[in-house]
């Protein structure tokens, strides 16, 4: 099957609406899709190795061999048990490094259509093991809910130790999504949390405490359609994030602009150290896209809770 045939395989990427980082230490998240994020095809290849191209929808490039991204396909490959040489082409919808999961997105892709090429029938476990293979080697120690919406879509609620829960949502939720600007390494980020809850054991149980207190409103305001409870919940959420070192001047700014626009809510998404912030101003993101861009910052819309 050549390339320009090969049958298209596609996952979500996510915005964390609530809990990022607390998710790590055993806490829920709650986080929904954005929608077709990712798509990959895959066909059997000649010669004695296969090969990864990546597209940005401008350009198409060959991923180097024994880079980060080999590594991770290499590793993908090796969770999926593959034996013979396969070739893909894997195409990303959404920024990359704007925590936005579009590395998870282009690992599940990446895994169904090799499955795709392999004849196996759909397996979300399957999808979900090959694509944390992929996401180990950029991040280390994942919280797998990038992973989880990847794989799953729509909105869920996610733990490491009960994985990921679907959460009805009364209707999509349309959020105002801007950059912030360069985002430190998901890594970095996580070894730093990690490092200030380890610092300050009273003040960090405090902080899992008001972050475990955000998502669970925050949560059941999403299943009644309350976007006030919503946005209450992503502005004491953002409170804790700034307190834990997470959040950045440009950020905060940002946040403060969208509330003074209309906004419900607004936070960081993500891991934070810059990368994106969300907002939730129903009826209002028109009056917050333009704030944002009087500040310099060109944001967009876009509809959460979609199914991949």
């Amino acid at each position: 099957m050549g390339e320009s045939s090969a049958k298209l395989f596609s996952a979500c990427g996510k915005v964390i609406l609530l809990g990022e980082h607390a998710v790590v230490h055993g806490e829920n998240a709650l986080a929904a899709s954005i929608g077709r994020s990712a798509e990959a095809s895959a066909a059997w290849a000649d010669g004695e190795s296969g090969a990864l191209h990546l597209s940005d929808g401008r350009d198409t490039w060959p991923v180097d061999v024994g880079s980060e991204l080999d590594q991770a396909f290499r590793a993908l490959l090796a969770a999926l048990a593959v034996d013979r040489p396969v070739s893909v082409h894997a195409h990303v919808r959404i920024p990359t490094r704007a925590g936005l999961g579009s590395s998870a997105a282009i690992g599940v892709a990446i895994a169904r259509a090799i499955a795709g090429l392999q004849e196996r029938a759909a397996d979300l476990s399957r999808d979900t093991l090959a694509a944390t293979a992929w996401e180990r080697v950029f991040h280390g120690n994942p919280s797998g809910v990038d992973v989880a919406v990847a794989v799953h879509g729509g909105c869920l609620s996610f733990s490491r130790r009960d994985g990921a829960t679907p959460v009805p949502i009364a209707s999509v939720l349309s959020l105002c999504l801007v950059q912030s600007g360069p985002r430190a390494s998901t890594r970095a980020m996580v070894d730093a949390a990690t490092a200030y809850l380890r610092a300050q054991p009273d003040g960090g149980a405090a902080i899992l405490s008001a972050v475990r207190d955000a998502v669970g409103a925050g949560t059941s305001a999403v299943e009644r359609g309350d976007d006030t409870g919503l946005g209450n919940a992503m502005n004491a959420n953002q409170r804790v994030l700034r307190q834990w070192q997470l959040s950045t001047p440009a950020i905060d700014t940002l946040c403060d602009a969208a509330r003074m626009a209309g906004a419900l809510g607004a936070k960081l998404t993500g891991a934070g150290g810059g990368g994106s912030v969300i907002a939730l101003a129903p009826g209002r993101e028109r009056n917050v896209l333009d704030a944002w861009r009087g500040l310099g910052f060109e944001g967009m819309v876009v509809e959460a809770g979609v199914a991949g």
